[in-house]
């Protein structure tokens, strides 16, 4: 029962990487965070060797494990969804390179925080994130409507560089894939959300592929392995199952993509943001 609600859920968030440019973690973070949490508690305490003995370590390590476990998924998810997008020509590479390497760059300072932070910190920065997100689409103009049919406005140095780093060094601290940045960054340059939810997959890559090798490596500074399926933090079983929903998620959604009109598009992605919010503030 466990692995099959995994499997939906996973198959939830392939829709929104190919749709929404989510990467899988809106969706991973919360349902596996959830999961763990109900099967072995949760204690957002450091983990020593003093209390291995005592707590249960992967409820103790709950929301690591289900931002490490996300990033795993959205390489897959990633991969996949961009190779949908390529075939539909919604990729733009001007806005994709160099502004992916400066992503990057964050990714790695993002990845060394997060695996020296508290699960509960994690948490409420997860949800303070989605919060100012959704505040920041619905209050600011050029998301949910665009004025006119303006040519895309090329990204500046100053947004590649210091903007890549940032969206890098956040998303990969939360399991995040960096869509809630790049999306609506994208949009606000004039691109329809169908070409500004694709570029944000390829952009998903360096965060995830950076965020699970560090959160791989993390296992050096454990007690002992959290479990025999669980290299660092990342739990390849759980990974193994949401990938393959995500696959089929992602195969049934994609001719869906040029059917969405823009403006419903928008609010769709608000709406989802805020749904996320709210399950987490309940978990």
């Amino acid at each position: 029962m466990l692995y099959l609600l995994l499997a939906l859920f996973g198959g939830i968030s392939g829709v929104t990487t190919v749709l929404f440019g989510f990467g899988g973690g809106f969706v991973v973070v919360p349902v596996l965070y959830g999961v763990l949490t109900a099967m072995h508690g949760a204690n957002s305490g450091a983990i020593s060797g003093a209390t291995a003995g005592s707590i249960d370590l992967i409820g103790q390590s709950a929301m690591h494990i289900a931002v490490a476990t996300s990033t795993c998924v959205m390489v897959v998810n990633a991969i996949a969804a961009t190779r949908k997008h390529q075939r539909a020509g919604n990729l733009l590479r001007a806005y994709i390179w160099p502004l992916a390497a400066y992503i990057a760059v964050g990714a790695l300072l993002g990845a060394w925080a997060a695996t020296r932070a508290s699960g509960d910190l994690v948490r409420w920065a997860f949800i303070a994130y989605l919060a100012v997100t959704i505040l920041d689409c619905l209050l600011r103009q050029g998301f949910l409507a665009q004025a006119g049919a303006r040519a895309p406005v090329p990204l500046g140095r100053g947004v590649v560089v210091g903007g890549g780093v940032v969206i890098g060094a956040i998303a990969t601290f939360l399991g995040v894939g960096g869509s809630v940045m790049t999306v609506p960054l994208l949009r606000r340059r004039g691109l329809p959300m169908a070409q500004a939810a694709a570029m944000a997959n390829p952009l998903t890559l360096p965060v995830a592929i950076v965020g699970t090798v560090a959160y791989m490596a993390a296992a050096r500074g454990l007690p002992a392995p959290l479990a025999p399926w669980i290299i660092g933090y990342v739990d390849l079983l759980a990974f193994a199952v949401l990938a393959l929903g995500s696959l089929a998620g992602i195969r049934l959604a994609a001719p869906l993509i040029p059917r969405i009109p823009d403006r419903l598009h928008a609010r769709v992605y608000i709406a989802l943001l805020a749904l996320v919010m709210v399950s987490m503030l309940l978990i």
